[in-house]
């Protein structure tokens, strides 16, 4: 029988947010590249939340878009509301959220996709990876496994130098609710049932975690009077730093507020034994920050409410999606709990809610670049790494096909550390810490995280852009000239004077500020908490006139430039400890004086510096400190 062949550089399996992000980054590099879908209407679909960005979520895909990524452009021009979270606290949990049109996101996607020079969208089912033997002639003549290619549920092959695997939640995925349970992938598209027997089979270990979903309910059958109206923001800060800030500033479109009561609660305890996750239906690990409505009830009976969100789908659609109420409650249950809500009391469900169990690995199996240990060639992303969220999956796409395309090359590969990225932080954890769960990003993983704000991506993060090919000199170019107009700008208020007069200190009264018996540095106003340097404009006639970016570093960096220099010498003690790299080939045994515990878990992880060992669980500072004497008297 026939078989069809094909040859190309990268293979990238699944289209969702980590796909996109890793076919697009290597056929933008210049690489032949195939992405697999199971269905070409699921390109960067949304099966869960109708938005992008959230608190610590929001920095990833400002890093994605500085690194030369498609997620933030894409939202900009298919979101309908948009937010800035936390505008109470200070600049460090400032987190952009923008509520999606779901079918013009995943349109946008795919028109992108199908426009992109030497990318090929296919709608088939990957069954297998390819690997071979390769003799290492630099290493003993030791054997390793490289990977070759896919094969698809068809028997066609594709050979490829490198691929990426970006499967989501599709890999022998089950829907359930109830006593229903179905072998389909999200939104009752196709699972995909071949590739999990391959993956093993080639030494990889998989594990089983779920995720879930709230019910969508019809918007004619809500009582919109007994919420509370979520508007968004009156002026809208874009996610990409390419959209011109004018563009979106569009008619938005409200959320609601409402919340769960007792009668809701009394509902879900009555019929506790009825749920398959309590009732040993579902075997497989949920993410923690993200649970059910069941198991908030159960696992927080103090609660008398809890918050649910009604949140549009999109513009042309009446359907409203339920955040706050993810179940996989039999369905007369759902809509006892669902109407048991102000404002839902008539809900007419279009979609019930469901829990989704699937295939993903143990992400300790990865090198920091997502490439496998044990398989050269063979990269990784998103939900199969075991995190959730779409903007962690987008985040890990992108560096997984970056560092497919500088394999492919010859190239060094694009580590981001965990004080430069919150995507380094994302990454660090994955690969270094025992996730029995799925992993979701938090501003409180960030130890710099004054320094990884989100509006500062760009002057973190364009240049890797910039070097492996991802961003033009004219963007670079912009980032250099911003950082010296930051620069100069606060040089200059540093040295402007305010002198005592009565129009600056009836200002500083209305302001509940000290006023001036002396004259004062201008530098000095500024960092008075109630103070900005915008509002201190009409005491400065030398200011001269730039962008709002521009205004916003410089105001940032005046107001914490103490906390910043702290967090700066940090990092550096941090770097030294990065930089003091562990061979991989290491023979723990051999470090004598290492605890047991530890030098088990440096055996499973590996780990590539000291720094990143000092992070794995069971290795205490004393551990530490016995590597670097071992690695100093060894001269490694």
């Amino acid at each position: 029988m026939p078989v069809i062949e094909e040859f190309c550089d990268v293979v990238v399996v699944g289209a969702g947010h980590a796909g996109c992000e890793a076919a697009l980054a290597c056929a933008r590099l210049g690489l032949e590249t195939y992405i697999f879908t199971v269905s070409v209407e699921s390109i960067a679909l949304m099966p869960c939340n109708p938005n992008v960005g959230g608190s610590s979520k929001g920095h990833l895909v400002r890093e994605l878009d500085a690194l030369g990524g498609e997620m933030g452009k894409n939202i900009d021009k298919t979101f309908i509301q948009s937010k800035m979270l936390n505008k109470s606290k200070g600049p460090a949990v400032h987190s952009l959220r923008a509520q999606a049109d779901k079918s013009d996101y995943s349109l946008s996607m795919r028109k992108v996709l199908e426009n992109q020079e030497h990318l090929t969208i296919r709608q088939q089912e990957v069954a297998e990876i390819i690997t071979e033997d390769v003799i290492d002639n630099s290493d003993n003549g030791n054997i390793y496994k490289r990977i070759a290619g896919i094969k698809t549920v068809s028997g066609a092959i594709f050979h490829a130098k490198a691929v990426v695997l970006c499967t989501g939640v599709y890999l022998t995925a089950r829907c359930i609710y109830g006593d229903v349970s179905q072998y389909t992938g999200p939104n009752g598209l196709m699972a995909a049932n071949h590739l999990s027997d391959s993956l093993r089979a080639n030494g990889i270990e998989l594990r089983r975690f779920k995720t879930g979903t709230p019910a969508r309910i019809d918007k004619r059958s809500i009582d919109f009077s007994k919420m509370v109206e979520q508007k968004g923001d009156d002026r809208v800060v874009p996610f990409s730093f390419s959209t011109n800030p004018e563009d979106v500033q569009i008619d938005q479109v409200s959320c609601w507020l409402t919340y769960t009561n007792e009668d809701t609660h009394k509902v879900i305890r009555e019929n506790i034994d009825r749920s398959p996750l309590y009732g040993g239906v579902i075997k497989s690990t949920g993410p923690r920050y993200c649970p059910s409505i069941e198991d908030k009830v159960m696992k927080f009976p103090d609660k008398d409410r809890h918050q649910v969100f009604i949140e549009p789908e999109g513009r042309y659609t009446n359907e409203m999606y339920i955040d706050g109420m993810s179940s996989s409650m039999p369905e007369d249950v759902q809509f006892a709990m669902y109407r048991s809500v102000p404002g839902l009391e008539n809900a007419k469900i279009v979609r019930n809610a469901y829990a989704i169990e699937y295939d993903c690995i143990a992400p300790k199996q990865l090198k920091s670049t997502l490439e496998f240990k044990k398989i050269s060639g063979l990269f990784s992303g998103g939900q199969f790494n075991g995190s959730s969220g779409y903007e962690e999956a987008a985040a890990q796409g992108l560096i997984a096909g970056i560092n497919a395309a500088q394999y492919i090359k010859k190239k060094e590969q694009l580590t981001l550390l965990r004080s430069e990225s919150y995507i380094g932080v994302l990454i660090d954890d994955l690969v270094t810490k025992e996730n029995f769960e799925p992993y979701r990003m938090m501003t409180s993983r960030a130890e710099y995280r004054l320094l990884l704000r989100q509006d500062n991506a760009d002057l973190r993060l364009r240049k890797y852009g910039y070097q492996v090919g991802l961003i033009s000199k004219e963007q670079m170019d912009y980032v250099n000239f911003k950082e010296e107009a930051i620069r100069k700008e606060i040089e200059r208020v540093s040295g402007v004077n305010v002198s005592p007069t009565a129009e600056i200190n009836t200002f500083l009264e209305g302001k509940n500020s000290t006023i001036l018996e002396t004259g004062a540095k201008l530098i000095e106003l500024i960092r008075r908490p109630e103070l900005s340097y915008q509002e201190l404009a009409f005491v400065d006639r030398g200011r001269p006139e730039l962008s709002e970016d521009i205004i916003e570093q410089v105001n940032i960096e005046i107001k914490y430039d103490g906390y910043i220099k702290r967090q700066k010498k940090q990092v550096l003690q941090f770097a030294k400890m990065e930089k003091k790299a562990i061979p991989n080939d290491l023979d723990y045994d051999d470090v004598k004086s290492l605890r047991i515990e530890a030098r088990q878990k440096l055996k499973e992880f590996r780990p590539s510096s000291i720094g990143q060992a000092s992070r794995v669980a069971g290795v205490s500072p004393a551990d530490v400190n016995v590597l670097l004497v071992y690695l100093k008297q060894n001269k490694m």
